[in-house]
């Protein structure tokens, strides 16, 4: 058959919108006739670019035209089906950027879904019975965290340092090392907030090397603040010397000028349990004498996307008074998932924060879930062939934080006769995705960042991508 007559062979609009099949299956799922005239046109599209491309024959062109209803079906749900989907992380990093970083933990999640449905007490007093303060579901657990601070809560860690920059040095000028003008994801740059905020940058110091004299030098009648920045996602190695916290603190107070540390990821749990050195607890930044730290709610702490800003309590009333306050403060639904998030920590159960559970687990445990794996992949995945092998792989932290800390863990290394680009390409197309790491021209799953029930969805996965492709 030619080219001219498979596209005669093309069915009109009206036919597939007059399909029985079209039109029960649009009646049964509520779609109006705008959408089904759209996806009806993607469909033909879709025809005409395999026929043109010569992927379509006569035989294969009457297969798919014998389905219309599937053929729209499938088009319909690429126009209103979610964007956002929930995907399996074999990649081995914990707080990944990409996959939404921490995932929340399932009391955070119960709870926002018990409550976010209907009215609650979010500014209102119930006993008094009247406005009420909307950031103290958070705080009130933060004071018993940090005692002696108060806090604030905003919707990210950037929002908190445009924030805090703005409150303490709008139209002056803030003191910071040259080695700590860092840029993380999405073109954060300390000097671009600093802009923002309305701060006149004043770098001191060599890349490499600061000293407390270059900040004491710097000092001026036009100084609003002495800022550190933990370096995050790098490190300066070799020939370095950087100020302490505590020298910072001590000229701050000797100048009479404030003194913020943006410690980025941000934990209240000490990380060197897990093997994890470099990364300051933020007890740690406050009792070096601080004036305010800033941090992230979805990196270490295990939360929700927020920005937090502790101090001192005079400090921080000076952020809540600003205006932008109002502007760049939490939805409902993100303090419901704070404030479950840090009664875990009030009360100890850290294992219940996943993120903490992933970071804390020990080699055996994980040798154990990936022998369990690849049982598993083993006896589903024997039709096609498909090698499989226990291997140790490093995982990582992520989110910034401790970036040259490698997790020691295990996984399922996958070899098939694909390709481990294509194997993986197929991979992120089952539902639900799933996203592993190619290492050394291996597909690996790393059972460090498998959550709860993935382990069965791997197998019907690897079933999915497989299937049809005389893979193994």
């Amino acid at each position: 058959m030619s080219e001219a007559e498979l596209f005669r062979g093309l069915p009109r609009m009206n036919e597939i919108l007059e399909d029985a099949g079209v039109r029960q299956w649009l009646e049964n799922e509520g779609l109006g006739r705008d959408v089904a005239r759209e996806a009806a046109t993607h469909f033909l599209d879709a025809l005409r670019e395999g026929i043109a491309a010569g992927d379509l024959d006569g035989d294969g062109l009457a297969r798919v035209l014998s389905d219309l209803k599937g053929g729209v079906e499938r088009a319909a749900r690429k126009i209103v089906d979610p964007y956002l989907r929930r995907v399996i992380n074999a990649t081995g990093v914990v707080v990944h950027t990409n996959l939404g970083r921490s995932p929340w933990s399932r009391p955070a999640a119960e709870r926002v879904a018990s409550l976010a449905t209907g009215y609650l007490n979010l500014e209102y007093d119930l006993e008094g019975g009247e406005r009420g303060n909307r950031d103290l579901p958070v705080t009130r657990y933060l004071s018993r965290l940090l005692p002696g601070h108060a806090a604030a809560v905003v919707n990210n860690n950037a929002a908190a340092v445009l924030l805090v920059l703005n409150t303490l040095a709008e139209g002056r000028e803030v003191v910071v090392s040259r080695g700590q003008m860092v840029e993380i994801g999405g073109s954060f740059r300390i000097p671009e907030v600093m802009a923002k905020g309305f701060c006149r940058l004043r770098e001191v110091g060599t890349t490499n090397r600061t000293r407390i004299d270059d900040f004491r030098a710097a000092i001026g009648p036009q100084t609003g603040l002495l800022l550190a920045v933990h370096p995050s996602n790098y490190r300066v190695v070799g020939f370095t010397q950087t100020v302490p916290l505590a020298e910072l603190v001590a000229l701050g107070q000797e100048t009479s000028v404030p003194v913020v540390e943006d410690l980025g990821s941000g934990t209240l749990v000490d990380p060197v349990k897990w093997g994890i050195a470099g990364e300051p607890t933020v007890a740690q930044s406050l009792a070096a004498g601080v004036d305010l730290v800033t941090f992230s709610g979805d990196k270490l702490l295990g939360g929700p996307q927020a920005g937090f800003v502790v101090g001192k309590p005079e400090a921080v009333s000076k952020v809540r008074a600003n205006p932008l306050y109002r502007a760049l403060r939490l939805d409902k639904g993100l303090l419901l998932a704070i404030e479950a998030t840090l009664r875990d920590y009030v009360a100890g159960r850290h294992d219940r924060i996943p993120t903490l559970a992933m970071l804390g687990a020990t080699a055996k445990g994980l040798e154990s879930r990936a022998r369990e794996l690849l049982g598993l992949l083993d006896e589903a995945l024997e039709a096609f062939g498909v090698g499989l092998q226990i291997v140790q792989t490093e995982s990582r932290v992520g989110g910034g934080a401790a970036p040259e800390v490698p997790l020691p863990s295990w996984g399922v290394a996958v070899v098939t006769s694909l390709a481990p680009n294509e194997l993986a390409r197929r991979l992120r197309g089952t539902d639900p995705p799933v996203i592993g790491r190619i290492v050394e021209d291996r597909l690996v799953l790393d059972v460090r960042t498998l959550l709860q029930g993935d382990t069965e969805s791997l197998a019907a996965a690897f079933h999915e991508a497989l299937a049809g492709s005389g893979a193994g």
